[in-house]
């Protein structure tokens, strides 16, 4: 027994050192982050049953509880509900197309902008967007942006820029004052900046779409298609962290470089006990764990149970409201949304 409660403590060290480790150094290290839920409940498990039986070897699964804290606060927070009512609204959506969704049931085609109107927030940022030039009804642009008063940047990933293209999007309440494109990718990843004057501060604003998973996520729906699918699934997690991780070097060197305070938004295709989600996490506050409630799943699918969209900032910068509106199910994700302090920003 002594023996097996060792060998877990040994595999759970390995698994929680994972997420500090490259894929680009160790290829399939990005598959081992996703049996850390599994490692947690196990060593929770294990320390019940050990205290109960009066066990001195219990310090063990207390041991990698307690080295293992950063999981729990990635994963589950219980700050008080707050509803912001000043301070700087954020707002991030894969909005998988606007019109290319199918499978929604409780938000129609011609709500899904409507929504999107109605929200107060100053910045909203999207990413799988869809521009159509050839129908008013469908001219995002227009409606999000210049109907109703916002800004925009927007680069193409990916059609034609005269009729119908998809990219990425930031929409600013505020003045856009500079913007650019941080690095391109296959479809519909990539990653851009726009520098905002909010008050006497400028603050850049990041919308970042991380290489997909690619996961066809309806064959995962019964126990034959998991069967059918598990090599190939576990492939595309390996090639896709690999990806993302060459992505997040260049990511991460360009926000080094930012003049101003920044926050980073986007689906960033990667749960939070992974390597680009610790890395990110050394210079960078994530608002949902300053902010936010429960387990704030942003999957709309299957898997249900995944957080892959994400809000950084700058330290300086204090969340003080998170969001996942999940009363939203149009696209394959939920919106997520933050509110950060005013006396965050220079006056």
């Amino acid at each position: 027994m002594k023996i097996i409660i060792w060998l877990i403590f040994a595999l759970t060290l390995v698994l929680f050192a994972s997420v500090y480790i490259s894929p680009e150094y160790f290829r399939y290290v990005g598959l081992l982050p996703f049996f850390i839920p599994v490692i947690l409940l196990v060593n929770l498990f294990l320390l019940v049953i050990l205290i109960l039986s009066w066990r001195k070897i219990a310090f063990l699964p207390l041991l990698a509880l307690l080295i293992g804290y950063k999981f729990f606060i990635a994963t589950f927070q219980i700050h008080p509900k707050h509803e912001a009512s000043e301070g700087l609204k954020v707002l991030s959506y894969n909005a998988h197309m606007f019109f290319d969704n199918p499978k929604s049931e409780t938000t129609p085609e011609s709500n899904v902008l409507s929504w999107l109107q109605d929200q107060p927030a100053d910045v909203k940022v999207f990413q799988e967007f869809y521009q159509d030039n050839t129908t008013p009804s469908r001219d995002a642009l227009k409606i999000l942006g210049k109907n109703s008063n916002y800004k925009v940047s927007y680069h193409i990933t990916d059609g034609n820029s005269k009729k119908r293209s998809n990219g990425l999007a930031i929409f600013s309440k505020y003045p856009i004052i500079n913007d650019g494109k941080v690095f391109d990718a296959q479809g519909t990843n990539g990653a851009i900046f726009a520098d905002i004057l909010v008050k006497n501060d400028t603050i850049r604003i990041y919308n970042a779409h991380l290489e997909s998973m690619r996961i066809d996520s309806d064959a995962l729906e019964n126990l034959e298609g998991v069967k059918e699918n598990y090599r190939q699934t576990l492939g595309k997690l390996q090639r896709g962290s690999l990806a993302r991780s060459k992505q997040l070097k260049v990511l991460l060197e360009h926000m080094k470089n930012s003049p101003h305070a920044l926050i980073l938004l986007g689906d960033l295709n990667e749960i939070p006990y992974s390597y680009t989600y610790f890395k990110l996490g050394e210079d960078y506050e994530n608002a949902f764990e300053n902010a936010g409630r429960g387990f704030g799943f942003t999957y709309n699918r299957i898997l249900f149970f995944l957080r892959i969209d994400h809000i950084f900032s700058s330290k300086k910068l204090k969340a003080i409201e998170f969001k996942t509106h999940t009363e939203v199910d149009y696209s394959d994700h939920y919106p997520i949304s933050a509110t950060f302090a005013w006396d965050s920003f220079g006056q």
